[in-house]
């Protein structure tokens, strides 16, 4: 039998809110018992794709929404995070490692490839002038499996 459990969230796309994004996905996951590597991963890629959002999507526009979706169905989690930013021109530049679109911020360009790094499954989709949506999927290795 599937447990399934599932929370949204939104909030103003300002930098002080990545913080707190990263730490209410935690808590959420956390009723996986996931490893400490596994919610580190989570909450690091969930940090990336709200810092892009803020960064890239609304240009550090304080007005825009970030959305948050996490879905917990039996082992795996399902996170989606969305924007409705300037969307990404060029998709394959953009996922480029060391690509980045904002060199004068010191940006280091390996966002999606920390995301792709960190979760089983990882899927952009985005239109430029529509926004950008970050579908990815992580199966946790409970530690309870690991003691029976």
């Amino acid at each position: 039998m599937s447990e399934r459990n599932f929370m949204t969230l939104q909030f103003a796309s300002r930098s002080e809110n990545e913080a707190f994004a990263r730490v209410a996905v935690a808590a959420f996951v956390s009723q996986l018992d996931p490893t400490l590597d596994e919610l580190t991963d989570i909450k690091t890629v969930v940090s990336e794709a709200v810092t892009n959002s803020i960064i890239h999507g609304y240009n550090n526009n304080k007005d825009g929404v970030i959305t948050i979706s996490a879905e917990i169905d039996d082992d795996t989690i399902r996170l989606t995070i969305e924007d409705k930013g300037e969307g990404i021109a060029d998709l394959e530049q953009a996922k480029e490692p060391l690509y980045t679109s904002k060199p004068e911020l010191e940006r280091s360009g390996m966002g999606f490839t920390i995301m792709e790094n960190f979760m089983d499954e990882v899927e952009v989709v985005t239109a430029v002038g529509i926004g950008t949506k970050i579908n990815m999927l992580k199966r946790i290795e409970s530690k309870k499996a690991l003691y029976n």
